[in-house]
């Protein structure tokens, strides 16, 4: 069974949930070390002074906020105990929101809420009434020891709680250049509108993989037994050179279609062979 966050409460009105936190993802990055190419020895960091150029002891370093060119404010850990937001345990729910008025950009990492058993009538008539209303809770949260913006969402038989970043953490888009709104040549926005349509389908987030990972991990399994994986073939690049758009969109509609009459092809003979097996006598 995971190991829960922290045991604390869902608190909104006079109203009080015990939950647990419940990490919601796993991530499976690989994780390399660097190693010395000549005898394969695994490369340490080491912490050197830039002033006397000496390895510096954990116990000799401190932390240094720079306000100028070179110029710190240093703070100990006491420092930061006195300002650290009280570890509260609990979900401190400030508001209600309509989902569709938050930003997705602003959504950053999911946890579960799962009620304790004591508290599971609240839990499920919380979950039922947000989606009753199609809101979810806006709350503070703290999470090893710092405070977090976060929306309580239900999500089938569970609410989630997913962390947000906090206004000034998202960089604004005017800082880049984009294209101007404008209105699209009406035979273009045609076709770009029946590519989308040829390309629509449900979202079924069970069809996609880490395929670059699977790979990597093919490989090295490869190595460790002593053979070696093929190259693969390298995509070739796009021209540079320009193109018509319109040309470029017809004949993207035109893959596409031929994709989709494929997978209509591949489910209409798959059909038949799952209606056989359903008519097959007991044995």
């Amino acid at each position: 069974m995971a190991h829960a966050i922290w045991s604390g409460a869902i608190n909104f009105g006079l109203v009080t949930i015990p939950v647990k936190l419940q990490t919601a993802i796993r991530t499976k990055d690989l994780r390399f070390n660097f190693l010395h190419k000549k005898d394969e020895g695994r490369i340490q960091n080491v912490r050197t002074c830039s002033v006397c150029d000496k390895e510096v002891p954990w116990d000799e370093i401190e932390r240094g906020y720079e306000f100028e060119k070179g110029q710190y404010v240093t703070l100990s850990d006491e420092d930061f105990k006195r300002v650290n937001p009280e570890a509260t345990q609990s979900v401190d729910i400030v508001q209600f929101v309509e989902l569709s008025e938050i930003n997705p950009m602003y959504f950053d990492r999911p946890y579960y809420l799962e009620p304790e058993k004591r508290g599971k009538h609240a839990y499920a008539l919380l979950r039922e009434a947000l989606v009753a209303e199609n809101k979810v809770g806006i709350a503070r949260v703290v999470i090893r020891s710092k405070e977090h913006l976060a929306a309580l969402k239900p999500n089938g038989d569970a609410l989630v709680l997913e962390l947000m970043h906090f206004a000034d953490e998202i960089v604004d888009q005017d800082t880049f250049e984009f294209p101007a709104r404008e209105k699209p040549a009406p035979n273009e926005m045609k076709v770009a509108k029946m590519l989308i349509d040829t390309m629509s389908e449900p979202f079924d987030v069970s069809k996609f993989r880490d395929k670059y990972r699977e790979e990597v991990m093919a490989m090295i399994e490869a190595r460790a037994a002593g053979k070696e994986v093929p190259q693969a073939k390298a995509k070739p690049a796009t021209p540079g050179k320009v193109v018509n758009l319109m040309d470029v969109l017809q004949r993207s509609l035109e893959q596409s279609k031929g994709r989709s009459t494929g997978r209509g092809a591949e489910a209409a003979e798959e059909k038949p062979r799952r209606t056989a097996r359903r008519k097959r006598p007991a044995a």
